[in-house]
This record gives structure tokens, C-alpha cells and sequence, in this order.
């Protein structure tokens, strides 16, 4: 038994959590219940949550007994499983461990952690994967937000696009990018796009015919190329260390309507040289890609659950694109000379598999990848198991995937957030 062995945390169902001294919280990793390592246990980060997952029984190790155990069953015993969603900047090794009921609904699109309890405070397993400060809460002052708002308000007070950032996102969703853009600094958001050529299963924006809720609306109209500009150069000419990006969780594929993105890259970068232009894609459209570059984009950020073609599918059940579309979209971007990273969703047990190592790796070499951006997948793990059917190998642990990765691949950046590239 590990030394350092967090208890399990389970909820009541009325939303009070406390811990049971009796078991060891657990993991899981792929389908598989396993024990934490001692050394992956970090203090619960400040911005996390916990939350109870209904219809979903806590499992924990008896700490006398060595078994793996079920609690809850009994019907005089109300408990719930409880996992944590961590804040941002940081990339999670294991799921929580729990048994699904069978009247349990599917579970809202959250990273589902595990998460313990010793000595006076939770622990989860993760790491920081990046020192950027940019979402950290103690950062973000509601009165200077709500001030800032309302000055930007009369100032954009024709611009849709503003409006849309400062009181939908900011305001309503608190989204930190959106925020960061009232508090001029950083990396401010640019969503531009109704429609989208994938179909995630794990679609923020838009989850037709389905039981699971979006975690935001899309956005409802499409802002012109002097909206864009109008905001977006201010900031890159003002704030520190800064970047406008296209392609975020309140919208579809950006590159769905290129001409705009190619107009406000271009008016931009007429009016500043300052700053980094960034989009957010599923890089559908290589040609589009190349076009972008030559206007001005700096950075091209791919969102990949897989290196595989046939999981990529899967998951992003793409509509009139090939994963071979997006590897040229990758190669576009290298030959002019711009920057790429991976948004690589995390899934702990699938991630990690050799297989999926194998294929990651020849991506990282033949497309000479700069940054992964290390983000925890959200959705229900379950869910998600079911929908790709991987193949039931064991992964070598999401912190020893990373080490590889710094190790043999020395050049390579490692991240959660879009870099200023100065």
C-alpha cells in the first residue's frame, strides 16, 4: 500500500462531501481500477471544483482487507461517487472510480478526476503542465471585470462582437479569456463561426438529440471583419504579452467561413505587427490553411484526441474532411515557417496506450510539432469508452507519457494555454 494514500471522498447526495478513513481513494485508467502512486498526489488546486455524480456509487480500496469494494449499495447507505474538475493549467493523471446504476444518466461534459482526502485537505492525481498565470483566480477582480465592462460596453457600443465577448462570455460564462480581454492582457478570445464541419461527441457548443447539455451556447451571428479588427487591434498593441485567437468553446470550425478569417487577419495586420494571431482548429481545410498564413496567422493550434485515424473519426465524426486533410493543414502551417501545436485531449488508459504512443510520435517527427498543449478531455468517461472501443491495453500513466515525450523529444514545448511567441 502506497505511503501517501488519500481516503476516499464520497457525497450524501445532498451535495456534502467528507472523507471514509476505512478506504483508499482509487483511479481509474482506461477500464481499469488502479491504485494511485504516492508521488502523483498534488494538493487540490486553488479554481477547482468538486462535484457528486449521481447515479454513480463511490469504490474505494479497504485499507484492512486489500479489496477493491463498492460502498453505497445498501439502501439505508446514501452515497455518491465525487470527482474533481480541476482548474485550468493542469493535466490530470486518473479518473475517479466509481460504479454506474443502471437508471444513471450520462454525465455533463466535465474532466472527471480523482480526488482524496489527507491531512485536512483534498488531493488529486495531475501535475501543472504550464507556469502561465493567465486563468489562475486570484488574478481576476469581479469589481475592476464588471467596471471594465460597462466602460467597454459605451465604447463598442456598435460592435456585436464585443457585446458578445463582454456579456455572454465574461460576464455570464465567466470565461477567462473574455475576461482577460476586459482586463486588457494576455490572450483575448475572437469567436466568429454558427456552424461546424465535425460533429464531437464532446461538442461544448452543440449537442443535438442527445442527454447531455451544452456547456455553452454557440454564438448566434457572425461579427464582420471590421468588428474583429476593431477589438482586436487595441489589444495586441496595448495589453502584455498578447494574442487574439480564433476558434473557442462558444462556437463552431472557424474555417467553415475562411474569406472572414483571411480579411481580419489581413486588416490587422495592416494596422500592427504586434502580437501573436492565433487560430483554434480542427484544420480541415489545407488549402484555407496556407492562405491564413500568408495573410498573417501565427499560430495554428489542431485539437486531437488521437493520432489515429480511425479514433480521430470517432470522435470527431468530421463531415466532409479526412484526418489526412488535417495532417496536410499541419504541414501548410510548417512550410511557412508559423507555429503548430496539438490540443491533445487527455483520456487517462487511452492516451497512454502504446499504440497510441507509437502514432503520436511519428506525428510529433514528421511534422515537426512545436507544442502540446496537455488538455483533460470533458466528458463522460463511460461514454466516451463506449463510442471509440479502444482496444483493452494498459497505458503506461499520463505522467510517464509526458516524461517520455520531455525526454526523447528535448525541443518539444509542453503546455495547457495558446503561447505569445514574441
Amino acid at each position: 500500500m502506497s505511503d501517501f494514500s488519500p481516503s476516499l471522498v464520497v457525497s450524501d447526495g445532498t451535495g456534502q462531501v467528507y472523507e471514509i478513513e476505512e478506504y483508499q481513494s482509487l483511479g481509474i485508467s482506461g477500464e481499469n481500477v488502479v491504485e494511485i502512486p504516492s508521488d502523483e498526489w498534488i494538493p487540490l488546486p486553488e479554481g477547482s471544483q468538486l462535484m457528486e455524480l449521481p447515479g454513480r456509487l463511490p469504490v474505494g480500496l479497504n485499507r484492512k482487507t486489500g479489496a477493491v469494494e463498492t460502498l453505497g449499495g445498501d439502501v439505508s447507505e446514501k452515497l455518491l461517487a465525487v470527482a474533481a474538475f480541476v482548474a485550468p493549467a493542469y493535466t490530470i493523471f486518473y479518473h475517479a472510480a466509481w460504479e454506474k446504476q443502471s437508471q444513471a444518466r450520462k454525465l455533463p461534459l466535465y474532466a472527471y478526476s480523482a480526488v482524496g482526502w489527507q491531512d485536512g485537505r483534498f488531493y488529486v492525481p495531475a501535475m501543472r503542465i504550464d507556469p502561465d498565470i493567465r486563468q489562475d483566480p486570484p488574478n481576476f477582480n469581479q469589481a475592476e471585470i464588471v467596471k471594465s465592462a460597462q466602460r467597454l460596453l459605451k465604447k463598442y457600443s456598435h460592435n456585436r462582437l464585443a457585446a458578445h465577448l463582454i456579456n455572454n462570455c465574461a460576464l455570464t460564462y465567466g470565461c477567462p479569456a473574455a475576461q482577460n480581454f476586459l482586463l486588457n492582457r494576455w490572450e483575448m478570445p475572437l469567436p466568429t463561426a454558427r456552424a461546424c464541419n465535425s460533429r464531437c461527441i464532446g461538442c461544448l457548443s452543440l449537442q443535438p438529440n442527445t442527454e447531455i447539455c451544452s456547456a455553452q451556447n454557440r454564438i448566434a451571428f457572425t461579427p464582420t471583419a471590421a468588428e474583429i479588427i476593431e477589438i482586436a487591434v487595441p489589444h495586441l498593441e496595448t495589453a502584455p504579452n498578447p494574442v487574439v485567437s480564433f476558434g473557442q468553446g462558444c462556437e463552431g470550425e472557424p474555417l467553415m467561413n475562411p474569406q472572414l478569417l483571411y480579411d481580419a487577419i489581413r486588416g490587422i495586420r495592416q494596422q500592427t505587427s504586434r502580437g501573436t494571431i492565433n487560430l483554434n482548429s480542427n484544420a480541415s481545410q489545407p488549402e484555407a490553411i496556407a492562405r491564413l498564413a500568408e495573410a498573417g496567422l501565427d499560430s495554428l493550434r489542431v485539437s486531437l484526441n488521437s493520432a489515429r485515424s480511425d479514433f480521430y473519426t470517432r470522435y470527431f465524426r468530421p463531415k466532409n474532411y479526412s484526418f489526412a486533410d488535417v495532417l496536410q493543414s499541419i504541414r501548410n502551417m510548417k512550410i511557412a515557417g508559423r507555429f503548430v501545436s496539438i490540443n491533445y485531449f487527455v483520456f487517462p488508459g487511452f492516451t497512454d496506450q502504446s499504440s497510441e504512443i507509437a502514432a503520436f510520435e511519428k506525428l510529433l517527427t514528421d511534422y515537426s510539432i512545436d507544442l502540446i498543449q496537455w488538455r483533460n478531455l470533458n466528458i463522460d468517461p463511460e461514454c466516451y469508452w463506449e463510442k471509440l472501443n479502444p482496444p483493452r491495453e494498459i497505458g503506461i500513466g499520463i505522467r510517464k507519457l509526458i516524461e517520455r515525450y520531455k525526454t526523447k523529444f528535448p525541443h518539444l514545448h509542453h503546455g495547457y494555454f495558446n503561447p505569445y511567441l514574441g
